[in-house]
């Protein structure tokens, strides 16, 4: 079955970065797009960034453009990276990938804890 998995989440003190990591496999059709969304407590699912699968193009959450870089791996446009910088306390939340299959629907991850704290 599907499977998209995320890694790379951690505590970290505010001004630090993290690298988290994901893999969609399994697919039944070939993605439009690979994103990272995530959520705060209390809060509704944010999204944070995009990259689509064709021309490697993004799109950012205002707040975290600068700080945070969308990418993927050279042989596999379905495995993306988020390098986040500067972490903020208000970057806290688990981080979720989304691989977006167009009309085909999405697929989730199981998410990735964020703590950004001193």
């Amino acid at each position: 079955q599907v499977q998209v998995v995320e890694s790379g989440g951690g505590l970290v003190q505010p001004g630090g970065s993290l690298n988290l990591s994901c893999t969609a496999s399994r697919l039944p059709f070939s993605t439009y797009a690979m994103a990272w969304y995530r959520q705060a407590p209390g809060k509704g699912r944010e999204w944070v960034a995009t990259m689509k699968t064709a021309d490697g193009s993004t799109k950012y959450l205002n707040s975290v453009k600068g700080r945070f870089t969308i990418s993927r791996h050279s042989a596999d446009k379905n495995t993306v990276y988020l390098q986040m910088n500067n972490l903020l306390p208000e970057d806290t939340a688990v981080y979720y990938c989304n691989a977006d299959l167009s009309q085909y629907g999405d697929y989730w991850g199981q998410g990735t804890q964020v703590t950004v704290s001193s």
